[in-house]
């Protein structure tokens, strides 16, 4: 299977550890990842913003890269359901019957990282030792939008070590939303603290979560209000083992 990693330009830009966590799993797997140095951005900031004409040029640079592989695999909820749900939709409506059909045959083997390690690799334990007590935040996009369900879970479950702890109110989005957290800076900053204090009182030592974005935005109120608990990108703990200084 020739699986090419997809890492977005956020986690490009910010946060590479994430990316690098993702090709370690992988191999350990016994699977050799590549890296399509042609990725860009899959159009999401411009399909969110109403600028989806100018998504198009992205669209089709996506199927160039990645159209020749058997799985594109992501650590982004968020990217992949962009991906799954709106590339069909803007090739539907400005996009030649050739892009459509290619956008049709690629969006099933995009896959967001933890689904393909359960449901195409068919594995739940691979190898992992992280011993800290961590909460897990279903983000948005893996819980509403590619329903992923108890998947993150079940993988973090198999680590060894790992004491896994409930947030009282998963479901809660933490505020971020990409741009919602600019337009309306107080409604998302209210949301925020109480993702925030609801993390703090599962005495929690990491947060994770599949999205690096909503980390981020999680991470920077932890921070400003003084708090221990570390954010971490969930692949990243499953590509610690023993001996991992964490």
């Amino acid at each position: 299977m020739r699986i090419a990693l997809f890492i977005t330009c956020f986690n490009d830009t910010l946060f590479p550890d994430t990316g690098k966590a993702v090709v370690r799993i992988l191999e350990r797997l016994g699977h050799t990842v590549e890296f399509p140095e042609a990725q860009t951005c899959c159009g999401q900031m411009h399909f969110n913003t109403g600028y989806r004409a100018d998504a198009m040029p992205l669209v089709a640079g996506f199927v160039r890269t990645f159209g020749e592989y058997d799985a594109v695999v992501t650590p982004s909820a968020s990217c992949a359901g962009m991906v799954r749900e709106n590339h069909p939709v803007l090739a539907g409506r400005y996009g030649p019957d050739r892009l459509r059909r290619e956008v049709g045959e690629l969006v099933p083997k995009v896959h967001e990282f933890t689904e393909f390690l359960t449901d195409v690799l068919k594995v739940t334990d691979v190898g992992a030792a992280f011993a800290h007590r961590v909460a897990y935040h279903p983000t948005c996009h893996s819980l509403r939008g590619l329903r992923l369900g108890d998947r993150p879970g079940r993988l973090l479950r198999a680590v060894r070590g790992l004491e896994l702890v409930d947030l009282e109110r998963p479901d809660s989005c933490c505020g971020f939303g990409g741009t919602f957290a600019v337009k309306n800076a107080a409604t998302s900053a209210a949301m925020l603290a109480d993702k925030t204090s609801e993390v703090t009182a599962t005495g929690a030592d990491v947060l994770c979560a599949a999205d690096n974005s909503c980390l981020m935005h999680i991470g920077g109120g932890l921070s400003r209000q003084g708090s221990a608990v570390r954010t971490m990108h969930l692949a990243e703990i499953l590509a610690a083992t023993e001996g991992d200084a964490r």
